[in-house]
């Protein structure tokens, strides 16, 4: 998640919830008519708990957010949940499937303070599109291609790489990516329209499309039983389209969170 802020998650997360539901509803549909050569076993396999989740806001004196909310990493059968996005696998590719999914964004802002008086507030992106999760030998890759269907209108593209290193009981996942911003949707988030521009204290900002590098890794391990505690940390550095953008306050974006969750296998 980007950018979390405070008391717009519970409800984002409801949302998320619905969407699960819909896909075990369309999981158990479409159960009776696998592809041909596949078997599909509906089998829970994965992690389930509860999660408090830590977001460090970009956006002027907008306070950091820690929440406690239920955490999923999980596959059963075609659907699956990988901690803020959740989906079907379709069509078998590669080492994977291509697969149509959704994301939990926390993007939007509310302009209640006083630096930020005379902007409009930004709502909360709906990204929805198409992704697929490579498991090769020499490691995972995670490729996903959203369209926000809320109020920027924009496109979201994210390409992360993971891999798996064990050192006794705790299994560390180094990882690696970049994201894509279309323009529209850095526009509609972080520029300043020319009515914003007269109604506030800052200028009017028209940025172009953002390439943002990030890093961070996921540790786990078990504690007793079926239960592991779960810790995941990741660093964005900021485009300079958004970082230079007179809403922003910071050249880096960080998220983390601390879970304890029970294994399914």
């Amino acid at each position: 998640m980007r950018h979390v802020r405070r008391g717009s998650v519970k409800s984002v997360f409801a949302v998320a919830g619905k969407l699960l539901g819909i896909l075990f509803w369309a999981q158990g549909a479409g159960a009776q008519s696998p592809s041909a050569g596949e078997e599909i076993q509906l089998k829970l396999d994965g992690d389930l708990g509860m999660a408090a989740y830590y977001a460090r806001s970009i956006v002027r004196e907008k306070t950091d957010s820690v929440t406690v909310l239920p955490y999923a990493n999980f596959d059963y059968g075609r659907v699956f949940a990988r901690i803020d996005t959740f989906g079907i696998k379709t069509a078998k590719m590669a080492h994977g499937y291509l697969e149509f999914a959704g994301r939990v964004e926390l993007d939007g802002f509310k302009a209640d303070n006083s630096r930020l008086h005379g902007l409009n507030g930004r709502a909360n992106s709906i990204p929805l599109g198409f992704g697929t999760l490579q498991e090769t030998p020499v490691g995972a890759w995670y490729v996903n291609a959203f369209h926000d269907f809320g109020k920027s209108d924009g496109n979201l593209v994210d390409i992360t790489y993971a891999v798996s290193v064990a050192t006794g009981k705790i299994t560390i996942f180094p990882q690696a990516g970049v994201e894509f911003f279309s323009k529209q949707y850095v526009r509609y988030y972080y520029g300043v329209t020319s009515q914003e521009a007269v109604a506030s204290r800052y200028g009017y900002y028209r940025p172009g499309a953002a390439i943002e590098p990030y890093a961070g890794a996921l540790v786990e391990t078990r504690i007793s039983g079926h239960w592991h505690f779960i810790f995941l940390i990741r660093h964005n550095w900021l485009a300079n389209s958004i970082a230079d953008s007179p809403l922003v306050a910071h050249k880096g974006a960080n998220n983390a969170f601390v879970s304890f969750a029970y294994r399914f296998m």
